[in-house]
């Protein structure tokens, strides 16, 4: 029986590390970091950011490994809504740079002016979209 439960809690660890490692090597292909960092005049301290990843990340396993409970407050729920927001924006409109898919349709379209109106109406889109399926289902 140890030998099974060894045997199996090595594995996991073996699983968990590659998933890990392919989440961090996505979010490096992507190139949030630098990109952020650019964008924000914050390049001297890029390794603040990879921290923060990768602390949030560490705690986010272990929260979710042991079941830990945290506070509900509505201030609490509030910032990890708004933290939890930003990292998904910038995940995807990270991949949609990376894809070329709002630059493409910019040459298309023939768009001179106007372009931040339309990355702001996807965003309000999006949280509008989520809104929604948070209060109504």
């Amino acid at each position: 029986m140890l030998i099974r439960e060894t045997v199996l809690g090595f594995l996991g660890l073996c699983s968990g590390f590659a998933v890990a490692s392919g989440i961090f090597a996505f979010i490096t292909m992507l190139g949030i970091v630098p990109r952020l960092a650019a964008r924000t005049h914050t390049a001297r301290r890029i390794s603040w950011y990879e921290r923060a990843i990768l602390i949030g990340g560490t705690l986010g396993n272990i929260w979710f490994l042991f079941e830990i409970p945290l506070p509900l407050s509505v201030v609490f729920l509030c910032l990890v809504g708004l933290f939890d927001g930003i990292f998904v924006g910038c995940l995807a409109m990270a991949l949609a740079e990376m894809l070329k898919a709002l630059p493409i349709m910019v040459n298309r379209l023939q768009l001179k002016e106007g372009f931040p109106l339309i990355v702001s109406a996807i965003a309000l889109g999006k949280l509008t979209g989520a809104l929604f399926q948070f209060l109504y289902q």
